[in-house]
C-alpha cells in the first residue's frame, strides 16, 4: 500500500482501472483500520463489554474469513464447503465460539492474517480484466449481484467493523478511567 497516494482513486500498477478505483478505497479503508490497532494489547484485542460482546481481536478474524468466504465464491465461482467453512468459522459467524476460541493472539498475528489475505485478493485480481468485476450471479435472496457488488460488500463489511473497533476502545477507556 502506497501512503502517497492513500487519498487518491486512481490507476494502480497492474489492474485495471474499475479493479484500481476499487482497490484504491480497499486500501484506504484498511489503512484506517491498522492506524486503530497501533499498540493495542492482548488484552484489549481480546476486552469483551459483556458476556455476548465481539472483542476486537474477533472482528479482525472476521474480517480476514470474510475476505476469504468471498475469494472462494467470486474467484472460484463457488460455494464454500463444509471442510472449509470449519477453517472460517467461528470467526465468520462470530458469537459464543469465537469468544472461547479467538483470544489470547497479539496485534501482530491479526495484522499478517489481515496483509496475508489481501495480497491474495490484489493478486487474484491482477490476473482478471475489469469486465470480471460486472459479471453476475445470484447472491442474498437469490438476487442477482455482480462481482463489484460482493468486493464492495467487503470493504463496507471492515468499515463496518472499524466502527465497531473505535467504540470498543472508547468503552475500554471509559473503563480504564
Amino acid at each position: 500500500m502506497n501512503n502517497e497516494t492513500l487519498f487518491v482513486i486512481d490507476k494502480k500498477d497492474e489492474l485495471g482501472e474499475e479493479f484500481s478505483k476499487l482497490v484504491s478505497m480497499m486500501n484506504y479503508t484498511r489503512w484506517t483500520t491498522l492506524q486503530e490497532l497501533e499498540g493495542l494489547t492482548v488484552d484489549e484485542l481480546d476486552y469483551l463489554y459483556d458476556d455476548e460482546a465481539n472483542s476486537i481481536g474477533m472482528l479482525l478474524a472476521h474480517m480476514v474469513a470474510v475476505e476469504k468466504a468471498y475469494q472462494i465464491q467470486t474467484f472460484e465461482n463457488r460455494d464454500i464447503t463444509e471442510d472449509e467453512m470449519k477453517v472460517l468459522s467461528p470467526a465468520l459467524e462470530l458469537g459464543a465460539p469465537a469468544r472461547e476460541q479467538i483470544i489470547g493472539r497479539p496485534v501482530e498475528y491479526y495484522v499478517t492474517a489481515l496483509k496475508e489475505t489481501r495480497q491474495h485478493t490484489i493478486d487474484s485480481f491482477k490476473k482478471l480484466p475489469d469486465s470480471w468485476l460486472f459479471e453476475q450471479q445470484p447472491f442474498w435472496w437469490d438476487l442477482p449481484a455482480n462481482n463489484y457488488f460482493q468486493w464492495f460488500h467487503v470493504l463496507e463489511d471492515e468499515l463496518s467493523h472499524r466502527g465497531q473497533i473505535r467504540i470498543i476502545k472508547k468503552m475500554m477507556s471509559k473503563v480504564k478511567n
